[in-house]
């Protein structure tokens, strides 16, 4: 029996849909979200079992850990440490929105998002459905909603025909606006920033606020010397 969608148009009316989401967070279950980029899969960031549960649905090792999704730039210094001021500045002017950001997990928390090497990926998305649920559940754990391989979900009903009953909960929010997935940008090395994705924001953009200077160089094509 497929899972049920849950309609998540109209703030007036999606009240009942966000309880049943939340409930399945809580109870550590996985659900299907609407975002700006493409729709999201996840779960509570602060339960093992619940993340474990999101890479077991699209088919995916520890290796690959999920990013965090978050409500609000503020939460990140609960989450981070470290933080370099030009990815500061990129939060701060295109959050939400269609970037995640790669930096230092803070090394107190209890939670286990796979192999991540004490770093963790954060967005805020600009998603009125998605910022709603994330400010009743906090951080949830979130990756595109498909199998591995597949292209990612732009509706819900593509996100169930790819992840049926392993998801407790699907929000139908209506077509992915973006359609494409978040730039990452990583923001760990001390060289400097790093594009390590291109999606939504481009990359002109990063470097009009953040400035060329506060990226790493490139490395030299194949071929090419360095000097």
């Amino acid at each position: 029996m497929n899972p049920v969608i849950y309609p998540c148009f109209d703030p007036a009316t999606w009240g009942p849909s966000l309880d049943a989401a939340v409930d399945a967070v809580q109870r550590g279950a996985v659900v299907v979200l609407p975002t700006d980029t493409v729709y999201g899969v996840g779960a509570d960031a602060f339960q093992p079992t619940a993340v474990a549960a999101v890479l077991a649905a699209k088919g995916r090792g520890r290796q690959m850990p999920p990013p965090v999704l978050i409500p609000d730039v503020r939460t990140v210094d609960g989450l981070a440490r470290d933080v370099p001021a030009p990815a500061r500045a990129l939060m701060e002017q295109l959050w939400p929105g269609a970037l995640t950001v790669i930096v230092h997990a803070q090394p107190s928390l209890a939670w286990d998002l796979g192999e991540t090497h004490g770093t963790v990926a954060l967005r805020q998305p600009d998603h009125g459905a998605a910022l709603a649920l994330l400010r009743r559940t906090g951080p949830l754990a979130v990756t595109s909603a498909n199998l591995t391989g597949q292209p990612a979900a732009t509706t819900a009903e593509g996100a169930r025909d790819q992840l049926g009953d392993a998801v407790a909960v699907y929000l139908d929010g209506g077509d992915s606006p973006l359609g494409t997935a978040s730039t990452i940008v990583d923001a760990t090395d001390p060289a400097g920033l790093r594009v390590v994705r291109d999606g939504g924001v481009p990359r002109a953009r990063l470097i009009e606020i953040a400035g060329a200077d506060a990226f790493a160089p490139e490395p030299p094509a194949e071929g090419e010397s360095a000097g």
